[in-house]
């Protein structure tokens, strides 16, 4: 399939402007199996700005802690990432969380920083009522383009960089459950009542993963 021309996705992005929160895409949708559009100016300064702002709007009343803009059916290489959400202390020592402040990120690619790995379970608001676990970088470098048009690198680790690769893989048209570990895959229901741990050790022995 051809790629999506500037003006189609300037008017999608105007689209879903004028709706106070559009709805975010599910899985099944094709906008969200197919690589995005490199960001090179297709909105200007103010609608790009409008844009982003309207991106944290629905991330936030998801509520969650990252959206990629294929999300809302724009083939975009544009997400946005922000983690503010209380834990408790045993949560965020094992899951390495710590708070991620708001960060918009344009055509971002992420790189290991060494052989680490961490498995937990993750979601995503495009495949909703549903959790799996995810093995995935414990430290990874993000590259992205700022919406100044500077160039940037931050280096992420725990939680933290599992936000910024799943954000990223979306951008790639993949989404969480094609890494995950299929036995593990439970409803959200589930998840809350058996498997809400710290740490996924007694999901695994339960669940055979």
């Amino acid at each position: 399939m051809s790629e999506p021309s500037p003006s189609s996705i300037r008017s999608a992005v105007e689209d879903i402007l004028a709706e106070p929160l559009p709805a975010i895409v599910q899985v099944g949708h094709p906008v969200l199996r197919r690589p995005a559009v490199t960001y090179d100016g297709q909105l200007d300064d103010t609608v790009l700005d409008a844009l982003l702002k309207l991106m944290r709007r629905v991330m936030h009343a998801a509520p969650g802690v990252g959206l990629a803009a294929p999300q809302l059916g724009i083939p975009l290489r544009i997400a946005v990432l922000e983690d503010r959400y209380e834990v408790s202390r045993e949560v965020a020592s094992t899951r390495q969380r710590e708070p991620l402040d708001f960060l918009a990120v344009i055509n971002p690619a992420y790189r290991p920083l060494d052989g680490g790995t961490a498995a937990f379970y993750e979601g995503c608001l495009s495949f909703t009522g549903y959790q799996a676990v995810v093995e995935r970088h414990r430290r990874v470098e993000l590259s992205y383009q700022r919406a100044d048009g500077l160039r940037a690198e931050v280096e992420f680790s725990g939680w933290q960089a599992r936000i910024a690769q799943h954000e990223t893989d979306h951008l790639d048209g993949t989404i969480y459950i094609d890494k995950a570990l299929s036995r593990s895959l439970c409803s959200n229901l589930e998840y809350t009542h058996r498997w809400a741990q710290p740490d996924i050790t007694r999901a695994r022995a339960e669940l055979g993963f």
